[in-house]
């Protein structure tokens, strides 16, 4: 058996169905980070442990979550409450882990579910992500809005795929979960132009979808009129427009939060920074207008 943490946070629309998709298990650990809804409540209504927790970023939490949550086993999944367990999946899991093979960790697949259908093109289907390891041999460290793994010893990938319901809370909710992610993009993105490197190994022969989707990303940072070149990409060579409606609204919205992140990279390198001083220079200045006055 493995354990299973989901992690929320104003989720009380997901994590009612999340939860039951991971009742498989016997072990199921709710990482809240301090919900204002009533994520805690109905969780609480389920046979599972909640544990509440500041969120700093999704590195830090997860890592936080891995060293201080004690779990009844080994081995881990992590669950994010839009996301389900299924029971493909669930089987896998237990499968592998008990197959002794020298692996510490799996990267599982994503299918985002979005306007009631898989997209199945847009979204570079297959990307993986590690979801299910031994909790003493992976960590986590912040990459932008998200975070990136730290695995001490050898990883593989799963066969099944999970599903995730990027938009089940509507498009409001969507556009401000990303106004937020393009903030942290931003910072990410000024950071990799001034001080990080393209990996052209991995961009063409990496070993795996993930240093190669990787690769394509710091790549991709270094690009000109990237909104533009991700819309085609997604839409025409990816051929996103085998996704229909859904396809056509994805890639659109994609192209958007690009340019939420470009807009933000200028913010952070020509808006000036407020100082005390100039505080301090500004209050002067008005005080001795009135004054005059």
């Amino acid at each position: 058996m493995f354990s299973i943490y989901i992690l929320t946070y104003n989720e009380e629309i997901d994590i009612a169905a999340c939860i039951g998709s991971a009742m498989l298990s016997n072990d199921i650990i709710i990482v809240d980070s301090l919900s204002s809804d009533r994520t805690v409540e109905i969780a609480k209504s389920y046979n599972v442990r909640t544990v509440p927790h500041k969120f700093e970023s999704h590195g830090k939490q997860r890592t936080w979550m891995l060293q201080e949550v004690p779990t009844k086993y080994e081995w881990v999944y992590i669950l994010e409450a839009d996301e389900r367990m299924t029971l493909e999946l669930f089987n896998e899991c237990l499968e592998v882990i008990n197959s002794q093979k020298e692996y510490i960790g799996y990267y599982v697949a994503e299918r985002v579910m979005f306007m009631g259908t898989w997209i199945r093109y847009s979204t570079q289907y297959p990307r993986y992500q590690m979801r299910l390891f031994r909790k003493d041999k992976v960590w986590f460290t912040d990459y932008g809005h998200t975070e990136r793994e730290v695995c001490d010893g050898p990883t593989s990938f799963l066969k099944e795929t999970y599903p995730h319901y990027t938009c089940s809370k509507g498009i409001s909710r969507w556009i401000e979960k990303h106004n937020r992610y393009s903030t942290d993009e931003a910072a990410e993105t000024v950071r990799q132009l001034e001080t990080g490197n393209v990996s052209w190994k991995n961009l063409f022969f990496g070993a795996s979808e993930v240093d190669r989707r990787r690769a394509l990303k710091d790549f991709s940072l270094r690009l000109p009129f990237r909104p533009i070149i991700r819309f085609i990409y997604m839409y025409i060579f990816l051929k996103g427009f085998l996704d229909g409606q859904a396809g056509l609204a994805w890639c659109t919205l994609q192209a958007f939060y690009e340019y939420l992140i470009l807009m933000k990279v200028w913010e952070i390198k020509n808006m000036p920074v407020p100082s005390l001083t100039s505080a301090i220079d500004a209050n002067s200045s008005k005080v001795e207008i009135e004054a005059k006055g």
